[in-house]
């Protein structure tokens, strides 16, 4: 993605200020937050949620705000076994999402050699997925079956991939069999970058964009809201079978992004 010239220099203070900020919250906060993490710590009960879990959405917000995201969560997450489900932005919506939840994403594999983020991500229970592997997949499900089976919360991104950020694209029913076979809560999750989601497109990925280019890019950006809106979920029995699940999901995020389904 090319900048003017005039683009360029306004972005020059921004990295002067968040690269001092991104070094301290990686080489100081990091380790605190993995201590809190470690056991006998991580597992001390605070207001019913662990601590390792509170550590890990404290150090995600704090990320956030390094790359000048000012975070608003609209609606309540459900607790417990739940299966949350997100339209798919950047690399960035798993740390906006472990804001304020903490969930086991399903996530492609190649995110796991990521610098810090990859790191990150396997410390915060990601599933990794193969993609177009059946039995990746299958084994995605069956971890999936049994992290909501043990009364715990999966996240996933349905569209399966990232897009430009204009649209949301369509939702694999595939991935909702977990929760069918679970009995467990779907929540939809819109996730709006700008006001009323308005910088979708600059936050996605570019055309010929990598994830260190993006990462860069980001860090450089004007600071603006980042909305995580938590819409009303689907209780077992409310839609009868995945696919239907998968379509009331998207358009719930849909209307809640103001888009035309």
């Amino acid at each position: 993605m090319t900048r003017s010239p005039a683009s360029r220099a306004a972005r020059l203070p921004r990295y002067l200020i968040r690269w001092p900020m991104l070094a301290w919250h990686v080489l100081v906060h990091l380790p605190i937050t993995l201590i809190l993490m470690s056991p006998p710590l991580g597992g001390i009960r605070i207001g019913g949620d662990p601590l390792k879990h509170r550590a890990v959405r404290l150090w995600q917000r704090g990320l956030m705000r390094v790359f000048g995201f000012r975070m608003r969560r609209v609606g309540t997450p459900l607790p417990g076994a739940v299966m949350f489900v997100a339209n798919h932005v950047s690399w960035i919506d798993i740390v906006a999402l472990h804001g304020f939840r903490m969930m086991g994403f399903v996530a492609k594999r190649e995110i796991a050699s990521w610098p810090v983020v990859g790191w990150l991500a396997t410390m915060g229970e990601t599933i990794y997925h193969q993609r177009g592997s059946q039995e990746s997949l299958g084994g995605v499900l069956h971890e999936m079956l049994a992290r909501l089976r043990d009364g715990r919360a999966v996240g996933v991104f349905p569209e399966g991939r990232t897009r430009g950020g204009d649209a949301v694209g369509p939702f694999h029913a595939r991935i909702f069999l977990a929760a069918v076979e679970a009995n467990v809560p779907v929540q939809p999750v819109a996730l709006r970058y700008g006001e009323g989601g308005d910088a979708q497109t600059v936050v996605a990925f570019g055309p010929t964009e990598n994830f260190a280019q993006n990462f860069l890019r980001l860090l450089g950006e004007p600071a603006r809201v980042a909305d995580v809106v938590f819409l009303e979920p689907i209780l077992p029995g409310d839609a009868e079978g995945r696919r239907r699940l998968a379509e009331t999901a998207r358009s719930r995020i849909v209307a809640a992004m103001g888009q035309a389904d």
